[in-house]
């Protein structure tokens, strides 16, 4: 009997942009960086946008490999969002709703898709660059990235054979 792979729909909040995620995530985690904060701050603004972060204040990703993600509708309508010209992390949205889609770091294998863009979100595995907070439940809180978390990464990286596939919307220089 052959098992067929878990796949993931991922769509914006008025359907018009999706994506399919197959396998099973690197990791879901709550980030409460600076940047992720500001960022956060940006795209609430923006017309018609939902929240971004989670009652306590961080954003939820979950962390899929590059190569097992792949838009199915919608790409025209992607942007992208930077902190800064030349942040080196660049957030995607669906122009259509102002709804982020993901988070890419400049020369990354994964994407931190935006947890609340999945059909069933799988549950929050860690906290991460938490500081010193505490949170009153069962769910680990880093400082900052733990080991477990490089290593998952580094084993997903070498999974896909040290890549680092291009994502819409494809920036040009």
């Amino acid at each position: 009997m052959t098992v067929s792979p878990r796949i993931s729909r991922v769509e914006c909040r008025c359907g018009k942009v999706g994506f399919e995620a197959v396998g099973e995530p690197i990791m879901t985690v709550t980030c409460h960086c600076d940047s992720c904060r500001q960022a956060a701050e940006q795209l609430e603004a923006m017309p018609g946008a939902a929240r971004v972060t989670n009652e306590e204040g961080g954003t939820d990703y979950v962390m899929v490999r590059k190569d097992r993600v792949r838009c199915i509708k919608g790409e025209d309508l992607l942007i992208a969002h930077r902190l800064k010209p030349e942040a080196p992390t660049r957030r995607v949205l669906a122009s259509c709703c102002n709804s982020p889609m993901f988070l890419e770091f400049k020369g990354g294998h994964w994407l931190s898709v935006y947890r609340d863009r999945f059909d069933a979100p799988p549950a929050i595995e860690l906290r991460t660059m938490a500081g010193g907070r505490s949170f009153g439940d069962a769910i680990p809180a880093y400082r900052s990235h733990s080991v477990s978390f490089m290593w998952r990464l580094f084993k997903a990286w070498v999974a896909m054979g040290f890549r680092a596939p291009a994502v819409a919307p494809v920036e040009r220089a």
